[in-house]
C-alpha cells in the first residue's frame, strides 16, 4: 500500500507557536532518551512508546516479570517532566476511597460547626503510578474507570476534577498469579497500551550492574512543563493523516474480529476483536510517532509499529489458538502479513 504523502500532507503547521512546538519535540525525543538512559539500560522501544502514550493523553500498561524495572522507568519519566507525580502500591485490601479521595468531618474554628470536607487521594496527580495494579479487587479497580476515561471522579454525589494533563501509567506481573485479579476487559480498553517489557541482553544486563552496584544518583534535566506538554498534545492531533492511512488502521481493526474479516483462519483464532477505540489509538499514536520521527504526516508503517501494543489486550484468542500455542501476538502479526499482501 503507497504511503506517499500528498505535498499538503507533509507542510508543518502555519502557526508559529506550533511549529516551534513541533521543533523542539522532534528535538526534545533525543534529549528525553538521553535523559531517561542515565537510570533505564535499553528498553528503547518502551520508553518510546510510554512517551507516546503520554503525548496522546493515553493509559498505559506495563507487563513484565519482576526486576524488569517498570516501576522505575515511570517515577524517570515523571522525574524527567515537571509533573505532580504519585505512586499508588495495589494491594488486596486497597479500598475506592483510599485512591480517590474521601469527604472527612472538620470543624469550623469559628462557628463550631461540623462539616464534610472532601480529601483529595492519589489520584489528583499528573502521572500516577498503579503499581501491581491485578493485586487489588475488581471493585477498586472499578473506581478508576471513570477517572481514565473522564478524568474525573465522583465521591458521595460530588464530582471532582482531576489535574491537566493526568495519565495512568500501571504495571502488572504476568506469572504470579496468586492473590491477584485479572482486569476486566472493560478496564483493559482504556489503556491505550499494553507495553511487553522484556529481559535485557547480555550486555545490557552487564552494564545494569555496574550502575546499581556503585554509589550516587543520576542527575535528571528537566524537559516539559504541564503547560508545555498539554500544548504538545494539542499539535499531536493536528497532524494530518492520508484517507488510505484511515483506511488501513479500519481495516485492521476488522480484521480481529470474527465473522467480519476476510482473513483465512481469523475466526479460529480469535474469540473476541477489537472496538472502535483501538482504531483511535492507532491514529492518535501513529500522529505523535510520526512528529518524533520527524515527519508532519501519518503511514502505515506507524500503524504497524503500534499494532501490537495497541491490540494485544484488545483481542482474546480462541483455545483452538491457545492449544496450538498461538499468542495475541502472533495473531497479530499473522494480520499484519495478511494486509501488507491483500493488494
Amino acid at each position: 500500500m503507497p504511503d506517499a504523502p500528498s505535498s499538503a500532507d507533509s507542510t508543518v503547521p502555519e502557526d508559529p507557536s506550533e511549529s516551534e512546538l513541533v521543533a523542539r519535540l522532534t528535538e526534545a525525543r533525543g534529549k528525553l532518551l538521553e535523559q531517561l538512559h542515565k537510570v533505564i539500560v535499553g528498553q528503547e522501544e518502551v520508553l518510546e512508546q510510554l512517551f507516546l502514550a503520554v503525548l496522546c493523553r493515553g493509559h498505559c500498561l506495563l507487563e513484565g516479570v519482576p526486576g524488569l524495572a517498570k516501576t522505575v522507568m515511570v517515577q524517570t519519566l515523571a522525574r524527567v517532566m515537571e509533573l505532580q507525580f504519585s505512586r499508588v502500591q495495589f494491594t488486596p485490601d486497597l479500598m475506592p476511597s483510599d485512591i480517590t479521595g474521601t469527604d472527612i468531618i472538620q470543624e469550623d474554628p469559628e462557628s463550631g460547626r461540623r462539616q464534610f470536607e472532601f480529601l483529595a487521594g492519589p489520584l489528583f496527580a499528573n502521572i500516577v503510578l498503579a503499581d501491581e495494579i491485578n493485586r487489588t479487587p475488581p471493585k477498586t479497580q472499578a473506581a478508576l474507570l471513570e477517572a481514565m476515561q473522564e478524568r474525573r471522579v465522583t465521591v458521595r454525589g460530588s464530582t471532582y476534577e482531576l489535574p491537566d494533563p493526568f495519565f495512568v501509567l500501571a504495571t502488572q506481573n504476568p506469572i504470579e498469579q496468586e492473590g491477584t485479579y485479572s482486569l476486566p476487559e472493560a478496564q483493559l480498553d482504556r489503556f491505550m497500551f499494553m507495553v511487553r517489557v522484556d529481559y535485557p541482553s547480555r550486555e545490557e544486563e552487564m552494564e545494569i550492574l555496574r550502575r546499581t552496584t556503585g554509589g550516587g544518583q543520576a542527575e535528571l534535566e528537566r524537559l516539559f512543563s504541564d503547560t508545555e506538554l498539554v500544548a504538545l498534545q494539542e499539535v499531536v492531533r493536528q497532524v494530518p493523516v492520508p484517507d488510505q492511512v484511515f483506511a488501513y488502521a479500519v481495516d485492521l481493526v476488522h480484521a480481529t474480529r470474527p465473522g467480519v474479516a476476510d482473513v483465512s483462519d481469523a475466526t479460529n483464532w480469535l474469540q473476541w476483536g477489537a472496538g472502535p477505540r483501538a482504531g483511535q489509538q492507532l491514529i492518535l499514536g501513529g500522529k505523535a510517532r510520526a512528529l518524533l520521527h520527524g515527519r508532519f504526516h501519518v503511514t502505515t508503517e506507524d500503524i504497524d509499529a503500534l499494532a501490537k501494543p495497541v491490540l494485544r489486550h484488545r483481542v482474546v484468542c480462541t483455545f483452538a489458538a491457545q492449544a496450538e500455542g498461538l499468542t495475541p501476538d502472533m495473531v497479530i502479526e499473522r494480520l499484519l502479513a495478511h494486509m501488507r499482501t491483500r493488494d
